[in-house]
C-alpha cells in the first residue's frame, strides 16, 4: 500500500479538496473554500495546512466565527446544497461562537463543515488557555456544545480516526435528508501530528445526491386523495428549492389548477405572476392564501416542516374534514399532521403526481379557480397601495422602501433577510421573479445572518446583484463582515433601514401586554423604561468607517436614486434610509392569521388583561390534526 506522510490537518485539507457531488449530471466540488479565524488551537495545524495547500483550497478571512458559518450557509443554499464551505476556529470562544450558526444550518437543512480546534488529546498541560474544565468528565470540552446542533459530530483524538470520520462527514453533508452542520472537533496536538496515510484516502470521490421516487402504494393513495378533494391547496416549503423542483411544481399547478401558497423558505417556488401562485401562507401570509387554507379540504405539503408560523399555531386549517398529504424526502416531516405520507424527492414526486393526474384528466372545479384568481387580484391591489408614495419629498415607510426595491430589480437580483419586521412585510408583499430571488432565513430567524450570508451568496453567484436587507437591530448585531466584503471586493449591496429599535418585537410586545418595554433604542427615563430621546447613533457613518461606500437617502425620491446607483455599483455599497413610522411598526397589512405567544395569565395592568382575553379566544380555536 502506497502511503504519504502528512499531518492530520494537511491530510484533511487534501482529502476535502478531492470531494465532489453530482446530481442530474451536474458535478460540483463539495467543499469549495475554507473560512477561518486563527488562534492557538488551529494556527499551527489547519492554519499551516491551508498555507501548504493554498493552491487547492481557497481561504476566506472572517471577522466573527458565527458570521463565517452564515457565509458558508448562504453559499450552500445558493449552490443548491451541492457545494458548501468549511469553517475553522480556535478553541474556547472561537468554537462556541459556532453554535448559533450551526443551529441555523441544521434547522434549515443546509450543509456546512465545522472544524473547531480542541484542547490537547494527550493532555500535557491541563488546563490550557481557554479550556473550560469539567470536573466530572475528562473527555468533555466546550466543543460538546455543538453536539445537539450538528447532524454529525466526532472528536478526532488519533490520526487514523480521521479516515472513517471524514467519510461519514461527507456522507451526511451530501444526504438530502440528514444534511446540516457537521462538526469534526480537532485537538490542537492531533492537528499537527504526522501519520502515514494511504493514498486511496486522497482519491477523488463523487457523492451522488439522491432523487428517490415515490412508493407505488403511497403514490396511488396520494392520487386518490387529490382527485377526491374539492378545495385542495399546496403549501410549498423550502424543500421545493432544495430539490430544484420549481418547474415540476409549476407544471403540477398548471395541469391541475391547484393553488400554491408558500412558506418563507418556499416563496419563489412559483413566480409571483404564475396563475396558481397565491402568495405567502400563515401568520405573515396573504389574505388570499390564508382564506384558502381555512377552507381547504386537502392540504398538500411539499417540502415543508409546518412551523407554527405556517400553521398559525394550529389555528389556520379550519375545515372540519381537512386532511393532509405530505410530499417530503424526510419521513419525519412527511408524517406530520397525521398526513398521508408521500416520501420522495420533491421533483420526482411532483412529476409522478402530475403524470398520474393528467392521465385521469383531473382539474379542480372552475369556480374554485375563479375564486382564488379574483382574491389574488384584490390582494395585489393592496400591495400596490402599500408601495405607492403620493409624496416623494418625505421619508418613506418600510413598505415603500420594499416597493422601491421591488420596482427596480429584475429576476437576476437576490434579496436576503432573516429577522425583524422585514420578513413579515416581504412575505406578504414581495413579488418573487425567480426561484432563487427570495432568500429568507426564517427557520432560525437569526439576527446578523444577512450581511455574511450575502457574501456567501455573492461568492456562489458573482454575476448576480445580491441585496442584504438589514434593520438597525440586526445591523448592530453583526456588521463586521462588511470588512470582509471590502477586503475581497465582494460587491454586495446593503439596504440599511433605521427605525430606532426592534420594530417587530415592539409590535408583538404591545399585542401581548408587554407595552413595548425594552424594544426601542432610546435613552432610559426615570421610570426605568427606555422612552427618552432616540440614541444619537449614525449607522451610515459606521458602515463607511468599515470601508463601505454609503449612500444616504432622506426621502422617497432620494431612495429611488440611491437604490439605482447602488445596483449599478461594482463595489460594496450601502443605502441608508430612516423610515417614517409613528409607532415603530412597518405599516404593512396586519397579520392575516394568529401566532401563539403566551400572555400573562394574571396581571394588574389593563394592557395585559385585555391581551389575555384575546389570547384565550384564539387558543380556543386551535386543533390537533389527528
Amino acid at each position: 500500500m502506497t502511503t504519504t506522510r502528512l499531518t492530520v490537518a494537511q491530510a484533511l485539507v487534501r482529502f476535502l479538496a478531492a470531494q465532489y457531488t453530482e446530481r442530474d449530471g451536474e458535478r460540483r466540488r463539495l467543499i469549495d473554500a475554507t473560512w477561518g479565524i486563527f488562534g492557538h488551537g488551529n494556527v499551527a495545524g489547519l492554519g499551516q495546512a491551508l498555507v501548504e495547500y493554498a493552491e487547492v483550497m481557497p481561504y476566506h478571512q472572517g471577522r466573527n466565527e458565527q458570521s463565517m458559518v452564515h457565509a458558508a450557509v448562504g453559499y450552500a443554499r445558493q449552490s443548491g446544497r451541492l457545494s458548501t464551505h468549511a469553517v475553522t476556529t480556535s478553541i474556547g470562544p472561537g468554537a462556541t461562537n459556532l453554535v448559533t450558526g450551526a443551529a441555523l444550518a441544521t434547522v434549515n437543512h443546509l450543509p456546512v463543515l465545522l472544524l473547531p480546534g480542541d484542547v490537547f488529546a494527550t493532555r500535557p498541560a491541563d488546563p490550557v488557555l481557554q479550556q473550560l474544565e469539567v470536573p466530572y468528565a475528562g473527555d468533555v470540552s466546550v466543543n460538546d456544545s455543538l453536539r445537539p446542533v450538528s447532524k454529525y459530530f466526532d472528536r478526532i483524538t488519533r490520526p487514523e480516526a480521521l479516515i472513517p470520520s471524514a467519510l461519514q462527514a461527507m456522507r451526511v453533508l451530501t444526504d438530502p435528508v440528514d444534511t446540516g452542520a457537521v462538526t469534526l472537533a480537532l485537538p490542537q496536538d492531533v492537528q499537527a501530528e504526522a501519520y502515514d496515510w494511504p493514498e486511496e484516502f486522497f482519491a477523488e470521490r463523487v457523492w451522488t445526491v439522491r432523487r428517490p421516487g415515490a412508493d407505488p402504494v403511497e403514490l396511488a393513495e396520494a392520487v386518490r386523495a387529490i382527485r377526491a378533494a374539492a378545495r385542495p391547496l399546496v403549501v410549498a416549503g423550502g424543500g421545493v428549492h432544495h430539490s430544484r423542483a420549481e418547474e415540476a411544481l409549476a407544471e403540477f399547478a398548471s395541469a391541475t389548477g391547484i393553488p400554491v401558497a408558500s412558506t418563507q423558505a418556499g416563496k419563489g417556488s412559483l413566480r409571483h405572476d404564475h396563475p396558481q401562485d397565491v402568495g405567502g401562507i400563515g401568520h405573515t401570509g396573504t389574505a388570499t392564501a390564508d382564506e384558502l387554507a381555512r377552507t381547504a379540504d386537502l392540504v398538500i405539503g411539499v417540502g415543508t416542516r409546518y412551523t407554527d408560523f405556517t400553521t398559525a399555531s394550529g389555528t389556520l386549517f379550519a375545515h372540519p374534514d381537512v386532511r393532509f398529504l405530505n410530499l417530503n424526502i424526510a419521513p419525519f416531516d412527511g408524517h406530520k399532521l397525521a398526513a398521508l405520507p408521500l416520501i420522495a424527492d420533491a421533483r420526482s414526486g411532483l412529476g409522478e403526481l402530475t403524470e398520474a393526474l393528467v392521465m385521469h384528466g383531473h382539474k379542480v372545479p372552475e369556480p374554485y379557480v375563479t375564486e382564488y384568481t379574483e382574491d389574488k387580484e384584490r390582494w395585489e391591489q393592496r400591495v400596490d397601495a402599500c408601495f405607492e408614495a403620493d409624496e416623494i419629498d418625505v421619508r418613506p415607510t418600510q413598505p415603500q422602501v420594499v416597493g422601491a426595491l421591488d420596482a427596480l430589480v429584475d429576476e437576476s437580483d437576490i434579496i436576503i433577510n432573516a429577522a425583524g419586521s422585514l420578513p413579515g412585510d416581504l412575505h406578504k408583499l414581495w413579488r418573487a421573479r425567480a426561484r432563487d430571488q427570495y432568500h429568507l432565513e426564517y427557520g432560525y430567524s437569526c439576527m446578523g445572518y444577512e450581511i455574511p450570508a450575502a457574501i456567501g451568496v455573492k461568492l456562489a453567484a458573482p454575476e448576480r446583484n445580491v441585496w442584504a436587507l438589514v434593520g438597525d437591530g440586526t445591523y448592530l448585531m453583526m456588521p463586521t463582515e462588511i470588512v470582509t466584503a471590502v477586503q475581497e471586493g465582494i460587491a454586495i449591496k446593503i439596504l440599511l433601514l433605521q427605525n430606532h429599535g426592534y420594530a417587530s418585537i415592539g409590535g408583538l410586545s404591545e399585542t401581548v401586554g408587554g407595552e413595548r418595554f425594552g424594544t426601542a433604542y432610546r435613552f432610559p427615563t426615570g421610570e426605568g423604561t427606555y422612552t427618552g430621546a432616540p440614541l444619537p447613533v449614525d449607522l451610515a457613518a459606521n458602515a463607511a468607517s468599515l470601508g463601505m461606500r454609503v449612500l444616504r437617502a432622506k426621502t422617497v425620491a432620494d431612495l429611488r436614486t440611491a437604490l439605482a446607483e447602488a445596483r449599478a455599483a461594482d463595489t460594496p455599497t450601502c443605502v441608508y434610509v430612516e423610515t417614517e413610522t409613528s409607532d415603530t411598526v412597518s405599516g404593512a397589512p396586519p397579520a392575516q392569521a394568529w401566532w401563539d405567544v403566551p400572555v400573562a395569565e394574571t396581571a394588574t395592568r389593563s394592557s395585559a388583561v385585555k391581551a389575555r382575553e384575546l389570547y384565550e379566544r384564539h387558543v380556543s380555536t386551535r386543533r390537533r390534526h389527528l
